[in-house]
């Protein structure tokens, strides 16, 4: 199995910056994607940005210039550094993890972690 895990949600004021990480462990799988979703109230969920191992990437166009994805140097991990936080960022932001390539679909998800961007 995969047990994946994010952490570095919380509550922020807008125009501030969070980082938040993703770590994927398995004992089975080869991890060749990782994807970054968010899930306000009411709203389904939807992908933020991801990476996958073959070098391909993907980002929201709602994000762009704002949040960026990168790997850690720890195999498995990844990160989203978000700038410029507004109102409509507050969501549950998950991170899924797959061992296809496809930066779409995830098999593996975290229990998610917080954002709250509020005055």
């Amino acid at each position: 199995q995969v047990q994946v895990v994010e952490s570095g949600g919380g509550l922020v004021r807008p125009g501030a910056s969070l980082r938040l990480s993703c770590a994927a462990t398995t004992d089975r799988f080869a991890i060749n994607a990782l994807g970054w979703f968010r899930q306000a109230p009411g709203e389904q969920r939807e992908l933020v940005a991801a990476l996958s191992s073959g070098g391909r990437s993907k980002i929201a166009d709602s994000v762009k210039g704002r949040f960026t994805v990168s790997r850690g140097d720890a195999k498995n991990t990844f990160y989203l550094q978000m700038n410029s936080l507004n109102s409509a960022d507050s969501a549950v932001y998950y991170c899924g993890a797959s061992s296809s390539y496809d930066l779409h679909n995830y098999a593996f998800w975290g229990p998610g972690t917080q954002v709250t961007v509020s005055s």
